[in-house]
Order: C-alpha cells, then sequence, then structure tokens
C-alpha cells in the first residue's frame, strides 16, 4: 500500500455524491487495465476518495478485529494489500496535480490532503492493528520468511514505530496534528511555485535586445509571446526558455531581470510567498522527529537511508566539497579572466556566468550545443533511447492509441524479451502551464502480484524539454538527452519491478539509493556507440560527426568543480534545515547564506533565494536527502566502470544490473543488492576519477 497517499472518511468528503458512470469506482475496462484518463473529470476524484477511505478503514479494521491469532499473511500481508483503492485513485491524482494541474484541482488537493493525512494517522495510531504487527515481529519464525517477506516484516513494525505507534495518547494527538499540518503546508508552497512560474513573462519588443540568441531560442520566443498573447518575443522561467536566454543573451540587463524572476519566487513578499512556510515546514518536522524520539529531522530521515546518519552525510559532503573546492575556484578564475578579455568590465555575477561559461566553451572545445541540437530531434532520441533499452535488456516499445492525459503525451506498451507484457509508459516532455519545472517519474499503478496474478506498472516520465515550433519538430539540446536518460533510468527501475508486495517494488527504496538507475543512464549520453544508434541531422538525415562526439567527450568535465559545488551547496543547504535541533527562528536569507557559504563562488544578488523555490525539499520527498544525488553519483561511477569493463552494451553485465538491482525494488537492504551486482562495496575512486579530481 503507498502509506503517502493514503487516510479516515470524513462526513465532508462522504457527500461528494458518486456519479454511476465514475470510471474510478471499478476496474478500468481498458488493455492493460490503463487510466481511461479521457473519461475522468475531476468531478469523479472526490467521490473516489471517499469510497477508497471507506474501504481502506473497512480492510484495517477487519485486519485489526481479525479473532485469529496473528501471522505474516493475515497481518502484515494483509495490511500491504488494504487500500488498493484509494491507492491506485492517489496515483492518477497526483501525477495529474503535478503535470496536469489546474487551480480548482490544487483546491481539491488542498481539500483531500487532511482527510489522507487522518486516514494514515489513523491506520498507524491503531494500538490494536499495532499489536497484531508486534505480535508477529516478535514472534514469527524467520526461517520460514522470504527475504522479501523479511523485508516487509521489519518495513511495517518500523514505519509504525516511526508514525507513532509507540506515542503517548497525548502524543499520538500531537502527531496527527504535525502531519496534517505538514502536508497542507507543503501542498500550499509548491502551489506557490508554480504560481510565480506561471505569473512571469518577459517581453522583447525590439529585436536589438535578442542579439547573441540562437535562432532556435528566437523562434520559440516569437512562439511564446503568440501562445500567451504578446507582442514581439516572450520568454518564461520554464527551462527551455529560461536556460538558452541565460546562456546566450548579450543584453546584461535583460539577463540580470531573468535571472532575478527565476531566483526570487516564492520570494517577493506577495500572496506566494514561502519564506514563513519554510520556516514552518522546517520546525514542523523537527517537532515531529523530536516528538518520536530524534534529535533532528535528519536523524529522522537518515535512519532509513544508506547514509544511516547526518555524520556520514557530512563526511561524504566535506570529501567532495575539499576534492571540488580548488577546481571550482581554478574555473572561476578561468571564466572571469575570459570575461575580461570579452570587455566585462564590472565583477561576474550569477547571471554572467552561463553566458561567459559558454562563450568560453566554444572557444575551448569548438563545441556549441546549438550545433548539436539539429542531430537530437526528439522522435530520434527517444528511438535512440528505447534502442539503448532494446540492447542492453531486449525489452521492446509499441506506441499505442490508449487514454492520455493530454494531447502531448504518448504512451507505449513494453513488451519483454520473451514477448510477455512487461508495462504501460507513458512519455510527457513538454512545458505547459498546469506543469511544474523539472523532470521526474511516477508510477501512476505500481508492480505486485496478488491471487496468482501479476499486476505490470504504469510509469510516467514527465519533463519540460523544448517544444516544437511551427517550422521546427522539437530538437533538443545535449542536456535535455542527458535528463531524458536521467528519468529513463528511474522508468526502467519501476518497469522491470518483480516483487510480490506493493510497498517493496520498483522505486520503493532507500531516498539515496533510487538515482544509481537514473545516473547510470547518463553515462551513454557520452558514448560513441550510442550516439552512433540514433544522432542523425533531422533534415538531412546526416549522422552525427565524429568531431562532435569526440568534442562533447573533451569538454565533458568543463567546469565539473563549479557543477560538483553547487550541488554540493544543496545539499548543504538542505542538512543545515534539517539538521538543527532547535527551531529555526533567523530569517531565510541569512540562513541560506551560512549554510551554503563554504561552497559559494559569486556574489549573491540581492533578493534572490535557493529556498523559498527548493521544491525538492520543501514540496518533494528529498527533505534530509538531496545528499542522495551526490551519494548514487559515487554508486553510478563505481558501477559504470564495470560495464567501461566489460563493454557498454554488455548484456551480461546488464542482466546482473536488472536482476540484482532494477527488480528488486526494495526487497532486500540497498547495500546487499549493490555488493551482489558489483562483487566489492563502492569507492569514491571512481567518482573523483570520472570528474577529474584524481588521477
Amino acid at each position: 500500500m503507498k502509506r503517502a497517499m493514503l487516510i479516515t472518511a470524513t462526513a465532508a468528503l462522504l457527500s461528494g455524491c458518486a456519479t454511476p458512470d465514475n470510471p474510478l469506482l471499478g476496474d478500468f475496462d481498458t488493455p492493460h487495465g490503463a487510466t481511461p484518463f479521457d473519461r475522468i473529470r475531476l468531478e469523479h476524484y472526490k467521490p473516489a476518495f471517499a469510497r477508497g477511505i471507506a474501504e481502506g478503514k473497512a480492510e484495517v479494521d477487519s485486519i485489526a478485529g481479525n479473532p485469529a491469532p496473528p501471522t505474516f499473511e493475515n497481518t502484515v500481508a494483509a495490511l500491504d494489500f488494504s487500500g488498493m483503492l484509494l491507492s491506485r485513485t492517489s496515483g492518477v491524482f497526483f501525477n495529474l496535480n503535478e503535470a496536469e494541474s489546474s487551480p480548482r484541482m490544487q483546491l481539491l488537493a488542498e481539500e483531500l490532503m487532511p482527510l489522507l493525512t487522518d486516514y494514515e494517522n489513523s491506520l498507524y495510531l491503531n494500538e490494536q492493528l499495532f499489536a497484531r504487527v508486534r505480535a508477529v515481529h516478535s514472534e514469527a519464525d524467520r526461517s520460514a520468511l522470504t527475504p522479501e517477506q523479511a523485508m516487509l516484516l521489519d518495513k511495517t513494525y518500523i514505519e509504525f514505530i516511526r508514525n507513532g505507534a509507540n506515542l503517548s495518547s497525548e502524543g499520538k494527538e500531537t502527531y496527527r496534528r504535525l502531519s496534517t499540518e505538514l502536508a497542507q503546508l507543503s501542498l500550499a508552497f509548491n502551489r506557490h511555485v508554480l504560481n510565480e512560474t506561471n505569473a512571469y513573462l518577459l517581453t522583447i519588443a525590439d529585436s536589438a535586445d535578442l542579439k547573441g540568441l540562437p535562432p532556435s531560442a528566437v523562434e520559440q520566443a516569437k512562439a511564446t509571446a503568440k501562445e500567451k498573447g504578446a507582442a514581439g518575443w516572450a520568454f518564461t522561467l520554464q527551462q527551455p526558455s529560461y536556460g538558452p536566454f541565460m546562456k546566450y543573451a548579450e543584453n546584461r540587463e535583460l539577463r540580470r531581470q531573468l535571472y532575478v524572476a527565476y531566483n526570487t519566487k516564492g520570494n517577493q513578499g506577495n500572496e506566494n510567498d514561502n519564506n514563513s512556510l519554510v520556516r514552518s515546514i522546517a520546525n514542523v518536522r523537527l517537532q515531529m522527529a523530536q516528538l518520536l524520539g530524534y534529535p533532528t529531522y535528519a536523524d529522522y530521515a537518515l535512519e532509513k537511508r544508506m547514509a544511516q546518519n547526518p555524520a556520514n552525510v557530512s563526511r561524504l559532503l566535506n570529501e567532495l566539497l575539499a576534492a571540488s573546492l580548488p577546481f571550482a575556484q581554478q574555473e572561476l578564475a578561468e571564466v572571469e579572466r575570459y570575461a575580461e578579455r570579452q570587455g566585462a568590465t564590472s565583477a561576474l555575477q550569477p547571471y554572467d556566468w552561463s553566458f561567459y561559461a559558454e562563450k568560453l566553451r566554444r572557444e575551448k572545445y569548438d563545441l556549441d550545443e546549438e550545433l548539436l541540437r539539429p542531430y537530437f530531434k526528439v522522435d530520434n532520441v527517444i528511438r535512440g533511447v528505447f534502442g539503448l533499452a532494446e540492447r542492453l535488456y531486449g525489452i521492446t516499445f509499441k506506441e499505442t492509441a490508449l487514454p492520455v492525459y493530454h494531447p502531448d503525451v504518448k504512451a507505449y506498451e513494453v513488451y519483454d524479451k520473451d514477448g510477455a507484457f512487461l508495462a504501460l509508459y507513458y512519455a510527457d516532455l513538454y512545458p505547459r502551464e498546469g506543469k511544474r519545472n523539472g523532470a521526474w517519474m511516477n508510477d501512476i499503478r505500481p508492480q505486485y502480484r496478488k491471487d496468482g496474478r501479476c499486476q505490470r506498472p504504469h510509469i510516467v516520465n514527465v519533463c519540460n524539454f523544448t517544444k516544437p515550433t511551427g517550422s521546427k519538430p522539437a530538437l533538443l539540446t545535449f542536456g535535455e538527452l542527458t535528463t531524458l536518460l536521467h528519468e529513463f533510468g528511474h522508468a526502467l527501475h519501476g518497469m522491470f519491478a518483480d516483487g510480490t508486495y506493493p510497498s517493496l517494488t520498483g522505486t520503493s527504496v532507500y531516498r539515496d539509493f533510487v538515482e544509481l538507475p537514473s545516473q547510470l543512464m547518463e553515462n551513454w549520453a557520452k558514448e560513441k556507440e550510442f550516439l552512433d544508434m540514433f544522432a542523425e541531422h533531422y533534415e538531412t538525415g546526416e549522422k552525427i560527426p565524429a568531431e562532435h562526439i569526440q568534442k562533447i567527450t573533451a569538454s565533458q568535465n568543463f567546469l565539473v568543480g563549479y557543477a560538483s559545488l553547487r550541488q554540493l551547496a544543496f545539499g548543504m543547504l538542505d542538512m543545515a534545515y534539517h539538521s538543527t535541533a532547535t527551531a529555526l527562528t533567523d530569517s531565510i536569507a541569512d540562513f541560506e547564506k551560512a549554510a551554503v557559504s563554504r561552497a559559494a563562488l559569486l556574489p549573491r544578488v540581492e533578493g534572490t533565494s535557493i529556498s523559498t523555490a527548493f521544491s525538492h525539499i520543501f514540496s518533494g520527498g528529498y527533505a534530509a536527502g538531496y545528499y542522495s544525488y551526490k551519494w548514487a553519483e559515487v554508486l553510478e561511477a563505481d558501477a559504470f566502470s564495470l560495464f567501461q569493463q566489460h563493454g557498454i552494451f554488455d548484456v551480461a553485465t546488464a542482466a546482473s544490473f536488472r536482476s540484482n538491482i532494477l527488480s528488486k525494488g526494495g526487497s532486500e537492504h540497498p547495500a546487499a543488492l549493490y555488493r551482489r551486482f558489483r562483487g566489492q562495496e563502492p569507492t569514491i575512486d571512481a567518482l573523483l576519477r570520472k570528474e577529474g579530481f584524481k588521477r
């Protein structure tokens, strides 16, 4: 059961009348049980949540009140399979609330969240139910359990403890109040960021202000202006618009304006201001952790991560900071000298970095990312990514006419190497107002086995890539290609799921392990053999020239110290918020400045803030976990070295990665899974060598 979305029926929710034709209330009569997006309306969700909550509550009461002695099957396994209607409804609703939302859907989410939180609390704080779980945990014959069953038993028991089952009656009521408050605060944070992103538009009337921008960016801006009903050219805070402007626009003042707009989301003192929410979210998490007996929220969160505790995270961040900082400082000096040669008369500012860094990269490596775009037509890229999966794992993809939730979305049936159906895969690649920024993977429906039947997963990749224009198809940047590979790695983790219990399959793993499959896939972006499979000019059909690939390879560690420092700053800021043992009272600006000072190279622009739009940690699942990107980099560099040793398309290595990592989900401890695949413990050396920090 997906606990994060589950919650007790109340009269307010149950008052939503179930319409007879509500598709969410019955089994989906579609191929593979695909979600009938074309038939689901906003008014269908409330009755579906109401029935899902009522059914889930009845199932939990039945398990708790079972007169038979508690066993693994009648208590722990039964609990994991309870609330399936609620899980299914949540999987659809909350995916769309991120990818195809609306003000009405956001308001509904805020109405539903207290009810869902209450349901979850009622489950974990049910004393009769916990007594049965505790009895199974203490009395079960472990030798009779499979490793997956033993993991589920321990996970279930620990989840009860970590969700307040051992608290006093007064403590349980406090926990209920805090968890409900936290859910509402996080939703509001996310809504504010989306509102700020959608509200801003930089319009340009004078073509002279477009100087330096490549034709693709200019054409996209013209299309955006038309779409928004504006004259001239328009730029937004969505990455395909923002990124090229910061990289190429010669008008420094306009770069500054766009940079400030992007980096003041949630920090403008208006109705979307997130400063108080940042403080409240951090403090509520601290209160919950201390209520449960942990000194800090980081201690609470890291107990169920590979890192185990804040000291181990700090050790990793400090080691990487020490390795990265000297390189980053040299890179900064190099870019500053270059800017001076280009005529810069004032100190380098953050809104200058991408502009001069890109010019320097082109000078050093004769590599213009815009020259690569014609070779990365989105249809070809999809073909290449699918081809990579086929070559490594033998799976195939077939586009299908199954219903989707937006015309931009494409649906695919995925088949295993033996021809058996494996998964449904949805690709949602372009930005729009109802979609939050960034890129991610969700399972709309997880994989599990029940009653002799294997439910195969339904997976979605959501991205915000460069859109097609009136005259050109969608042509991706090299960075967008890398992002797609990253998210597709998560998708493979979901598609290859092969377990019994839904809470242990697919990406239901430790947060600092979940990025291994995704970051591993990024490595192929720089491999000639892979690029030769699909990268061809969209007009001429010419394959990407070998010298372009050589330049990509030669430049792969360009400014890698600075990039590493940037990621470390995010991780340090996250840990600063969640490692404190006292309530946060400082201004967010002052707190943030102190937290990232050791990793800060460029001056801070007044009024900007990372925190007020840091959705990963304040409305996502990465609180006290942003370090996991760097943690997983250690794992993926070590793992890819095995592919390099045996061949980047070696099917035996891929088969081992699938059987030991991708298919196992959270059925065993990730350290054991990794050792089984790699044959040894990971070390930081492979990452340091990959990034050029160590010879």
